[in-house]
Parts: C-alpha cells; sequence; structure tokens
C-alpha cells in the first residue's frame, strides 16, 4: 500500500546536486510522478541512490531537499529517479492530496 496518491504530473523543475569534493550541478528537468513524500523525475545527471539533492518546484517558493532512492538508466536520454523528501509535503508540488484517511474505491 502506498503512503500517498501518485499524480502523473509533467511540472517544470530545477534540480542542485553537489557531488562529493566538488561544486554544484543544476539541471532544468521535469517530474514524471509526484505525491506528498516525493516524485519520479527526469534527470541526465549522475546522481546514485542514497544522494542528496535539492528540487525547486515553480509551484512553490523555495526549495525541498530530497533523498535519491531509485535510478533507473535507460538506453537512451534521461534516467528515471525516483526521490524522497526528507520531510513529507503534500503542498509542494501545488496539488492537493487526499486525505491520509481517504479510501480509494476497489
Amino acid at each position: 500500500m502506498r503512503r500517498s496518491q501518485r499524480v502523473v504530473l509533467r511540472l517544470p523543475i530545477q534540480v542542485r546536486w553537489t557531488p562529493q569534493g566538488d561544486s554544484a550541478i543544476t539541471e532544468e528537468t521535469v517530474t514524471l510522478v509526484v505525491n506528498a513524500h516525493g516524485a519520479l523525475i527526469s534527470l541526465a545527471m549522475k546522481v546514485k541512490a542514497g544522494s542528496r539533492i535539492f528540487v525547486r518546484s515553480s509551484a512553490v517558493t523555495g526549495d525541498k531537499e530530497c533523498r535519491v532512492v531509485r535510478v533507473q538508466e535507460k538506453p537512451q536520454g534521461k534516467s528515471e529517479v525516483g526521490v524522497e523528501f526528507l520531510r513529507p509535503d503534500a503542498k509542494f508540488w501545488g496539488l492537493e492530496f487526499p486525505p491520509d484517511d481517504w479510501k480509494q474505491a476497489v
């Protein structure tokens, strides 16, 4: 069972990552799927699971610190990267998610 509802949403974002011992890298990209706990994003930069990155959405002011939980490299193009907010934030994407006690009809 998922912790929060997923929403397929292509939203422009900016990702910032600072590799160990190097300077920060930023990339303009998009979300593929979002939820109150994070997102699946399309990313060209080569991050690894466990990396900490910052995501900025045009829907809100400020960055959100995330942990990379999964990287699925694609043969052509950008990787699909699953990120998890360090602190869940249902309002970060500018959407209203159903309450936690809401149950979807089967």
